[in-house]
């Protein structure tokens, strides 16, 4: 997987460089969404991985398929991905755009896995904290998960802050 997003690294970074050029990050976000998404469906997957399919007739259906989702910098995008047998990596691609976006904006998209659900009142005062902590605005996703115990468990890009019950347990059973 990481020798994937290393691939796809180059494609991401190149992708943003000229979204930013053109002022239309939001536009290329929504494109490589739309088309990490195509690419997810079974039936679509299939034909992909099938090597009697030609690089050309591939290209007219992906574009077939993303016609009025993606403009013309996208489909060439797109045709480009194909024409290189790189369009597995579309939504590694599409991850690390998010990302490279992310951290130009100032912002940071943080898992937040609760052992109960937060109340509206809880999920502002919480998020505000963990701004304060990564000293940037946080883009929140809460879920939860009765396994947990009790507390929290934070994913925020590479770091993990786990305040939980089970996590704690988990802790005190290494250290016996």
């Amino acid at each position: 997987m990481s020798e994937l997003a290393t691939l796809a690294r180059p494609y991401a970074a190149a992708v943003f460089k000229r979204a930013k050029e053109t002022k239309s990050t939001a536009k290329w976000s929504q494109s490589l969404a739309f088309m990490s998404a195509v690419l997810s469906d079974k039936e679509i997957s299939v034909v992909v991985d099938n090597p009697k399919v030609t690089k050309e007739r591939l290209s007219a259906l992906m574009l077939d398929i993303c016609q009025g989702q993606v403009d013309g910098e996208s489909a060439n995008f797109l045709k480009l991905l194909v024409q290189n047998n790189r369009l597995t990596l579309l939504p590694f691609i599409a991850e690390i755009f998010e990302a490279y976006k992310a951290e130009d904006e100032g912002y940071i998209d943080v898992e937040v896995i609760t052992a109960y659900p937060f109340s509206k009142e809880e999920k502002q005062k919480f998020a505000s904290k963990l701004e304060k902590t990564l000293s940037k605005k946080v883009h929140m996703n809460a879920t939860v998960d009765k396994s947990l115990i009790g507390g929290v468990l934070v994913r925020a890009g590479d770091r993990v802050i786990d305040g939980s019950i089970k996590g704690q347990l988990q802790q005190l059973a290494k250290r016996l």
